[in-house]
């Protein structure tokens, strides 16, 4: 089958910027030894977790899970956690028992609304066992660690909290209203935009698939038009269903609606009804040739990074496609003016489902539909004090033409980060605009569904719209894979809290003496918070002493930074040196793992006599290089030498080990098996002589060396050499077991003594 140019183009596009490693790989266990995380897993063990809200200005993280409630001092330990017990309502359990429910996963009170209401109090509402309630919690002012839930007020949470503990929704509270996005049945079939709560009616979006068809909320944000409150808008970002003239088949397809704050509804039409809802499809793609895009349509996470003025945030958009094709993920930003202009453009229209959309080109009646009544939007003579009073011809218009025309496209037209073939998929996003040597750069905080977070740099080149990313860390922040769900940042204390099934975790943003101790390590990190302060890799501090501060996120050059760092010369007289014995024709590994995935990896050797001559090792069938090291198939006495093994990362070169192979000849190893009186067997023959044994496999190799079993590997041992284990052997085979797994002879300084010297000291051990 002939595969189209584009997908060759579309592979080649997607797969270099999908392959992309991090440069430093952490696992759960590094994370909580070197204290760059702490988890919370609540006081019984299990926390069920579903919600968070971090409350900077109280200093303290609220938690909201299983039956249970938390609230924790940031600067606290976990065992000052104070808890509610908050199950459902007496008879609610047993009722969702009999519609049919899990009584493990559904038929329990999952708290997924933590809002501040007030100065005082949190709104937290519940799935209540499928049936949501809401109430408030008092929390007190600041300095105070007040956590306690008044009974009194518990209320239905219908139309403010879904009814399924894992069912997408977003919700916000704007001046004492919440504001929701959510499928509001038990059968989920009831979906909308709901306010409730305060002294105004209660509104909702009219049951209308033009206005949302099966769509799955994922934010909701509050974004000021201007300085004139009434023109405050919330914005709603969602996926939904949608069926085009020339398909049966539904599409996913991602959204950005938006209602006035003020809106009231209509006095006739729309009664309770919202009377300024707009919606426009948000787009995030790859521009291919002959205007073939690549489509991400699963919208799966919204960041809102916050500008001085509040009123044009930079919205961060992430979302992810699988097809026939590839599976990937990417990052889109978008423009607050943008997504304006859309909204103030052409309204979409068709005559019928059957019909294509086109521009509505006929009169739009003033005021125009999705505008708030304030003073900015009034005229002399045309006065709207609320949207009661808008004419019926607007309110008509505004519901048989809910969507805008022209889409929303991201800044430069193109993803800002594109990830493709990765074996987790992409689900939380959060942003931090770090200061740096050389400038501003955005730091992408990304969690998996496979409970790690990559902590990624986009670089914008100055010349073009292209950006190279580099992935910084990938943390593995829980430690079974479980999907990330919900993460939130803290700028002002440099953490990152992350939330998903097993617990919270709360994660240091940065940690730079990781990354090495010297200046070289820390330029190559490329990390915008972390520089080389001439002693040590620290926090970079943009008010600190400029000549001493060495930092390059754009190449990661530390020639050019640390040229006059005696820390960046490539010493390997203080890499420690290990000694490893192999024996002639069989297969021995040389351990190299560097420190950066994203780093290459070279071997030299220097053969005795001359010490002074590096050569490259030449790999084929018998010396293969691997990912964590090199690996001898079949050894040969002229393999003895010292080996180095150096990697090269933009243009730097250091030597990470070095290790002195001592090859064990074949009639060194007949020597140490003699046959002894009163063995009936034959003696072991030369191993030229045996059978030749089927090929070892890497794996098996690695295996055995990381084996702590001793017998196994002196079974091994003897079953590669004779052919059959002998017991009365096994004094002599302990002497030479060790040199097929590599253990170091006492790990002693061999680099001051001659080659010669040190070569002699074991071939005269393993002759006797």
């Amino acid at each position: 089958m002939r595969v189209p140019v584009w997908l060759c183009w579309l592979g080649a596009a997607l797969g270099a910027a999908g392959r992309s490693l991090p440069r430093l790989r952490l696992t759960y266990r590094e994370l909580l030894s070197t204290n760059r995380s702490v988890l919370f897993v609540g006081h019984r063990g299990f926390l069920g977790f579903r919600t968070l809200y971090l409350d900077e200005y109280r200093d303290r993280l609220f938690i909201g899970g299983k039956d249970v409630l938390y609230s924790l001092l940031l600067d606290g330990a976990s065992a000052d956690a104070k808890e509610i017990y908050w199950p459902p309502l007496p008879g609610q359990t047993e009722e969702c028992l009999w519609k049919g429910k899990d009584p493990g996963t559904d038929c329990a009170n999952y708290v997924r609304v933590l809002h501040p209401y007030n100065r005082t109090h949190l709104l937290a509402c519940g799935t209540g066992a499928f049936h949501p309630i809401c109430a408030f919690i008092y929390v007190g002012l600041r300095g105070e660690h007040t956590f306690s839930l008044d009974p009194t007020s518990v209320e239905t949470g219908r139309g403010r909290c879904p009814h399924e503990p894992s069912r997408p929704f977003a919700s916000m509270v704007i001046g004492g209203e919440l504001y929701a996005g959510l499928t509001a049945d038990f059968l989920g079939r009831d979906p909308g935009i709901f306010r409730s709560m305060g002294a105004r009616s209660a509104l909702r979006t009219e049951v209308d698939q033009r206005l949302l068809n099966d769509p799955k909320f994922v934010a909701a944000h509050l974004i000021p038009d201007n300085n004139d409150r009434d023109n405050d808008k919330a914005y709603f970002f969602f996926t939904e269903k949608v069926v085009e003239a020339d398909s049966k088949e539904h599409a996913i397809i991602s959204r950005v609606a938006r209602v006035c704050v003020n809106d009231a509804g209509g006095q006739r039409v729309l009664v309770n009804k919202w009377s300024t809802f707009n919606k426009a499809r948000l787009v995030c793609s790859v521009p291919g040739p002959g205007g073939i895009d690549t489509h991400f349509d699963e919208l799966e996470d919204v960041f809102l990074l916050r500008t001085k003025d509040g009123k044009s945030p930079e919205v961060y958009a992430l979302f992810s496609t699988i097809s026939h094709v590839f599976q990937g993920s990417a990052v889109c930003v978008y423009r607050m003016a943008d997504i304006r202009e859309v909204f103030n453009g052409p309204f979409a229209h068709r005559e019928s489902p059957h019909h294509q959309w086109g521009a509505y080109e006929g009169r739009v009646p003033y005021p125009r539909p999705g505008v708030c009544p304030s003073k900015t939007t009034n005229q002399p003579r045309r006065q709207y004090g609320t949207t009661k009073d808008f004419p019926d011809e607007v309110l008509h218009f505004a519901r048989a033409h809910p969507l805008m025309y022209k889409p929303v496209y991201p800044w430069h037209r193109r993803p800002l980060l594109v990830k493709t073939d990765l074996p987790y998929r992409l689900r939380q996003l959060v942003v931090d605009r770090v200061e740096a040597e050389d400038g501003q750069h955005d730091v992408l905080f990304l969690g998996t569904d496979a409970g790690s977070v990559l902590k990624v740099v986009v670089l914008q080149k100055t010349s073009s719209a292209m950006a190279e990313e580099v992935v910084l860390e990938e943390m593995q922040v829980f430690k079974v894979p479980v999907p990330i769900t919900q993460m939130e940042i803290s700028v002002k204390r440099q953490m990152l809290y992350v939330g998903s099934s097993v617990g919270v975790a709360q994660v240091r943003l940065h940690r730079c003496e990781t990354y090495g101790k010297a200046c070289a390590e820390c330029c190559l990190a490329r990390d915008p918070y972390c520089a080389w302060d001439g002693t040590a890799c620290t926090r970079y501090q943009p008010s600190g002493k400029r000549r001493s501060r060495r930092q390059d996120v754009h190449h990661g050059n530390p020639v050019h930074q640390c040229l006059d760092q005696n820390l960046t010369v490539d010493d390997f007289e203080n890499v420690e040196q290990k000694v490893l014995y192999g024996a002639e024709d069989n297969s021995t590994f040389l351990e190299c793992t560097p420190r950066s995935p994203q780093a290459s990896v070279q071997w030299f050797v220097q053969r005795p006599p001359d010490e002074q001559r590096d050569e490259q090792v030449k790999t084929d069938e018998r010396i293969l290089q691997t990912e964590q090291g090199l690996l001898f198939r079949k050894l040969h006495r002229h393999d003895a030498g010292v080996y180095y093994c150096k990697t090269l990362e933009h243009g730097f070169t250091q030597t990470v080990a070095k290790t002195v192979l001592e090859v064990i000849t074949s009639k060194q190893l007949a020597h140490t098996f003699p046959r002894e009186r009163g063995d009936e067997r034959p003696p072991c023959p030369e191993p030229w002589m045996m059978p030749q044994a089927p090929k070892t496999w890497f794996k098996d190799i690695m295996h055995l060396v990381s084996s702590q079993n001793l017998r196994r590997v002196e079974e091994y041992c003897t079953r590669l050499w004779c052919g059959s284990h002998h017991h009365h052997r096994k004094s002599k085979l302990a002497q030479t077991k060790h040199a097929l797994v590599g253990m170091d002879v006492g790990k002693k300084k061999r680099a001051a003594k001659p080659h010669s010297e040190r070569a002699r000291v074991p071939r005269q051990a393993a002759a006797t």
